[in-house]
C-alpha cells in the first residue's frame, strides 16, 4: 500500500545512510497511527463514568502520545542523520508503547477503546524494535 509516508521517502534526494526504507515507512507509520490511537483513546477514558479509576491509563495515553509524535517526526528528517540519537529516540517510544499496551490492555475486557490502543501500541511497539534491529 502507498502512503505519504512512502512517497515523501521515495523523493529523498540523497542516501538514506543504508537505513531500510520500507521498514522506516511501517515505523513512521505506526507511530503516526499509534499517537492518534493514544489520543483517541484518553479522550474517550475521560468521557467514562469511572474516570477516576483510569487516570493511569489518561496519563500514559497523552505521554505515549507525544513519545510517537516525537519519533515520527525524527524519523522524517534524514539530513545530517545520527544513528544514535535515531536508535535512542526508537528505544524510548518501543518502552512508551510497551507500557501503554500494558495498561491499555488492563482495561480492555471493559472499554473497547483500550483494546483498540493496545493493539496499536503493540504494533508501533514492534515496528520500532524492527526498525533498530535493522539498524545494526
Amino acid at each position: 500500500m502507498t502512503t505519504a509516508t512512502k512517497d515523501m521517502l521515495a523523493t529523498y534526494p540523497a542516501d538514506l545512510g543504508g537505513v531500510d526504507r520500507e521498514k522506516l515507512t511501517e515505523c513512521i507509520d505506526a507511530c503516526v497511527a499509534c499517537a492518534q490511537a493514544c489520543t483517541a483513546c484518553a479522550d474517550a477514558c475521560l468521557s467514562e463514568g469511572m474516570v477516576g479509576e483510569l487516570t493511569k491509563c489518561i496519563r500514559t495515553n497523552m505521554d505515549c502520545a507525544d513519545v510517537c509524535d516525537t519519533t515520527a517526526s525524527v524519523l522524517s528528517r534524514h539530513t545530517g542523520y545520527d544513528a544514535n540519537v535515531t536508535r535512542a529516540v526508537l528505544q524510548a517510544c518501543a518502552t512508551t508503547c510497551k507500557a501503554c499496551a500494558d495498561e491499555c490492555g488492563s482495561h480492555a475486557g471493559t472499554h473497547e477503546h483500550c483494546r483498540i490502543c493496545a493493539e496499536a501500541c503493540r504494533n508501533c511497539e514492534r515496528a520500532c524494535n524492527e526498525l533498530i534491529a535493522s539498524l545494526g
